[in-house]
């Protein structure tokens, strides 16, 4: 089915270094097989998988997908064919309909037939493909929101989405990178179920990337070791995963130190989502609990369960509906986090955000983007911005409101300025960014717990791996040394080798910084070894608050996941 020989691949930087992302890379594919591919963030696998899905070009060497064959000088006209041939599930791709679940796999359907998503003729698609549809939707588990609407679900969901966006193509190989990144171990297990009953009922050969070895272990007929752009290892998944793992950095102790010192009260929150159609997405009612210095809280549940939803109130991002979130400012008074203020500034000022679904500049350097952080939270930025303000006849609630912004996700920041009518330079000229010259200095001790290496501090987002590309937004999100740092599930694409490096600097950042964090990630072992303490949600409620373990055990269990139990 596949037939890749001798094949080469370099990246030509802006700064005009060459990069090497594969050499010589030598492998083949069997109909109907799962072929895993595992390796080091950085190692390769992203480009393997787009040169396999046609939309990457290559240097030398032949790759061969059913009947067709490509090489270096091949005729576009034979990468467009393997598109059709093939289906690809990006990590972190979130490219939905603002649209029901339905819809959206209604127009896939639609587009594959006749090659225009955009205009679809609803009442042929409903009679023609509607069955199909709801079927899709079915296999990836999302039969009970079928009416959903497609931006309110949470990230496993719309993973699954996604998945059943790409079956609607009838693809003859399903390439998946990451494709179970965000979601709970329960939708995981059901996301794996899926992707087993497509291989195993539809015939579809899978080419499957993914950190996780529990993940390689339960669903991969074979696995490949891929190390600097290289195959190392190649053969049986429990071998290649145990050679794999052999050089993980030693697990550093957690410092297991709390404090009686409140910086965080939420009491007797209440929020309620509706679906545009009718009825509730999401029910959050008398959730209340403290965070205190220097702790790292873990909220954990099930996927749609509320932890984001949450998250962004506690920021102060979202509103509640009724309740309060309040924090201890300098002068130990509490600040409502929901109501504008120049008190409120001072306290968005300390905090760190990493999001769901970040993304970086895509045309900026590392470098311009931490400056323009730095430019946003450093020690005379509320200063400068209030004299700003003034001239500009500004109020401290709208400047507060517009400060507000710089801790959202871009796309989302821009939405709200031109909701607003206000362009995005409004935010350049309050929050000057930081001189470029001092960047460097500023954010050497953070790359290096986070091993990020200096030099793509010039490098631009589209020249980084998966693994740096989420390494660079947690330095964005630590550059300004925040004292509460929010984390919303960053690491779930990133490999147990790195991934016990950023835990480690994690701690030692809680440690040394006395920086308090609240963290979501659906990574049991990775939780369980970074907590100090743990609140379960579920649907909304907060089932309970206390011991990681425990929280994590009872977790673990109710999610029964097979996959868990693979490594």
């Amino acid at each position: 089915m596949i037939e890749v020989k001798n094949l080469n691949k370099s990246y030509k930087l802006d700064n005009g270094e060459t990069l090497t992302a594969l050499k010589n890379i030598n492998l083949s594919v069997k109909e109907g097989e799962i072929l895993g591919i595992i390796g080091k963030s950085g190692s390769g696998k992203t480009s393997l998988l787009r040169i396999l899905r046609g939309v990457e070009d290559f240097d030398s060497g032949t790759v061969k997908i059913a009947d067709i064959e490509l090489k270096h000088d091949t005729s576009k006209y034979y990468f467009n064919k393997v598109k059709k041939e093939t289906a690809i599930h990006l990590q972190r791709s979130f490219g939905l309909w603002p649209e029901s679940a339905y819809i959206n796999v209604l127009r896939k359907l639609y587009g594959a037939k006749y090659g225009d998503e955009a205009t679809v003729d609803f009442d042929f698609a409903n009679d023609q493909y509607g069955d199909e549809a709801r079927k899709l939707l079915e296999i990836v588990g999302l039969k009970d929101k079928i009416g959903h609407y497609a931006p309110v679900l949470s990230g496993g969901e719309k993973q699954r989405l996604i998945i059943a966006r790409q079956l609607a193509k009838k693809p003859k190989v399903l390439l998946l990178d990451e494709p179970a990144t965000m979601a709970c171990p329960k939708t995981k297990q059901s996301i794996l179920k899926a992707i087993k009953n497509i291989n195993k009922e539809l015939g579809v050969t899978i080419v499957l990337i993914s950190h996780l070895p529990e993940i390689q272990e339960y669903l991969s007929d074979r696995l490949i070791l891929l190390k600097d752009g290289e195959i190392k290892e190649e053969g049986n998944p429990k071998e290649i995963i145990d050679e794999f793992l052999k050089n993980i950095e030693d697990e550093i102790p957690l410092d297991k130190t709390l404090t009686d010192n409140t910086l965080i009260k939420a009491r007797n929150i209440y929020k309620r989502y509706y679906l545009l159609t009718g009825g509730n997405v999401l029910e959050m009612k008398d959730v209340g609990f403290d965070v205190n210095k220097e702790d790292i809280l873990s909220l954990v549940g099930s996927s749609g369960a509320g932890k984001t939803v949450l998250l962004r109130m506690i920021g102060g991002l979202d509103q509640v509906d009724t309740g309060s979130i309040l924090f201890k400012s300098d002068n130990d008074l509490w600040v409502d986090i929901s109501k504008p203020s120049i008190e409120r500034m001072k306290i968005r000022k300390n905090l760190g955000f990493m999001h769901q679904e970040f993304a970086l500049a895509h045309y900026s350097t590392i470098r311009d983007q931490i400056a323009v952080k730095l430019g946003f939270k450093n020690q005379e930025a509320i200063d400068y911005a209030k004299k700003k303000a003034i001239k500009e006849g500004l109020s401290d609630e709208i400047l507060d409101s517009l400060y507000q912004l710089t801790d959202l996700p871009e796309i989302e920041a821009r939405s709200r300025l031109e909701q607003a009518g206000l362009l995005p330079d409004i935010l350049n000229d309050l929050f000057p960014k930081f001189p470029d010259k001092a960047v460097k200095s500023e954010v050497k001790p953070i790359f290096k717990a986070l091993d990020l290496p200096l030099d793509i501090l010039n490098r631009k987002s589209y020249e980084l791996s998966g693994g740096q590309k989420v390494r660079a937004t947690l330095a964005l999100a630590l550059c300004s040394k925040p004292d509460i740092l929010m984390l919303d599930e960053p690491f779930g694409d990133i490999d147990p080798l790195t991934l016990r490096i950023v835990a480690n600097s994690i701690k030692t950042i809680n440690k040394e910084l006395k920086t308090t964090i609240v963290i979501i990630s659906h990574n049991i072992d990775f939780i369980k070894e970074l907590s100090k303490r743990a609140i379960l949600i579920e649907e909304g409620k907060l089932i309970e608050d206390g011991n990681p373990s425990d929280i994590l055990n009872k977790f673990k269990n109710f999610c029964n996941a097979e996959y868990l139990h693979c490594s």
